[in-house]
């Protein structure tokens, strides 16, 4: 069997490692590998952390996921010889103030839900865990099995492992010939194929079906500290400041990642209001930004469905979606992955599947783009 993976961001090269070790010839199709909303993406594997209330149905699909992260690094490294940087660290969510509290409690009650250890503690207990924490927060809850990936590593060592299978072309055309499909690029190349996955984020390619999807806008910092602040954090720190949220991302290099906003303002360029508050935020929580330089400044849109979650169904014989991912398309990778490539090899995708199908949205499932 030979399926056709047109989109390289995280969902898409995962989906093509996962097909490859059950024995498929995968080809992908992107201009710019990996280079979306993958390529700004923290790399937090804090699924009850990312709540959103009345999303019980996300939460345990992400809570699933993060359990697979670790076999999939495994089996990445042993495929490719190559180190992914992957961390399992704790987040701690930290409250700013006493008004900010109530967003802990909230967690909490995810948490037990979800079956998830957790921690809360008093402000000064976790200024003795993490120094580097302001002195006024007033209190934090720790999730000690939480993790962390680099998506820029290990979609990396994902572009260079699938090398001249994955090419660097813009798909123009999707067609269905009979028994296969035809998957035309913009030179003029044409790709025959047995089964085609849609992993293009916002992108549409002609002759596929159009999907109901928002562009979420996130802007990101990268930050460089000085060598002797070395490490300034050893938890991934979730800030909670006004009701708004933050985070910062400690990497094994000794810089942050700080992030992200969520507007829908259609704004492809970094926003100033976006880039101070999270600063100021920031700040708030752990005033020691403030010796970092700033590396890298980046906005990138996410892809986001009606309800937030992904969609990964077949739509027709040839076809399937995986797309939609907002926010959360690096921690649901590993488990998106498993269910896309059952989906293309015709077998049960498990219990997920009746949740993220394309007849939630019964008018974009009937549309078709041109």
């Amino acid at each position: 069997m030979h399926v056709v993976i047109v989109g390289a961001g995280i969902a898409g090269l995962c989906t093509a490692f996962e097909l490859r070790s059950r024995g498929v010839r995968v080809t992908l199709c992107d201009p710019d590998p990996a280079g979306g909303a993958s390529h700004a993406a923290a790399g937090m594997l804090a699924p009850a952390a990312e709540i959103v209330w009345g999303q019980d149905r996300l939460h345990q699909m992400m809570a699933d996921s993060a359990q697979l992260y670790p076999e999939l690094v495994a089996r990445v490294q042993q495929a490719t010889g190559a180190t992914v940087a992957y961390r399992q660290n704790p987040t701690m969510v930290v409250a700013a103030e006493a008004a900010d509290r109530q967003a802990l409690a909230e967690l909490e009650e995810v948490r037990h839900r979800l079956g998830l250890p957790t921690q809360m503690l008093l402000g000064s207990q976790a200024r003795r865990r993490e120094p580097a924490l302001a002195g006024n927060i007033a209190g934090a809850l720790v999730f000690p099995e939480d993790h962390q990936v680099d998506p820029r590593s290990l979609t990396g060592i994902l572009i260079e492992h699938f090398g001249q299978d994955l090419i660097r072309e813009q798909v123009s055309e999707v067609e269905h010939c009979g028994a296969t499909a035809r998957v035309h690029t913009q030179t003029g190349r044409v790709l025959e194929a047995d089964q085609v996955l849609l992993a293009t984020g916002l992108g549409q390619v002609p002759g596929t079906p159009r999907l109901p999807l928002r562009a979420v806008h996130g802007d990101i910092l990268r930050l460089h500290l000085p060598a002797h602040l070395h490490p300034l954090l050893t938890h991934t720190v979730r800030g909670v400041v006004h009701r708004r949220n933050v985070y910062l991302v400690p990497r094994s290099d000794g810089s942050i990642v700080l992030g992200a906003s969520s507007r829908e303002d259609g704004n492809d360029l970094v926003s100033v209001e976006a880039l101070y508050t999270l600063l100021d935020d920031a700040r708030r929580l752990v005033p020691g930004i403030m010796d970092a330089s700033l590396r890298e400044v980046i906005a990138r849109p996410r892809p986001g469905t009606p309800d937030d979650r992904p969609i990964i169904d077949r739509v027709d014989a040839h076809t399937v979606v995986s797309n939609g991912f907002f926010r959360h398309g690096v921690l649901l990778a590993p488990l998106g992955a498993r269910i896309a490539s059952d989906l293309l090899l015709g077998a049960d995708p498990g219990t997920h599947r009746g949740l993220l199908g394309l007849h939630r949205f019964p008018v974009a499932a009937s549309s078709t783009s041109h």
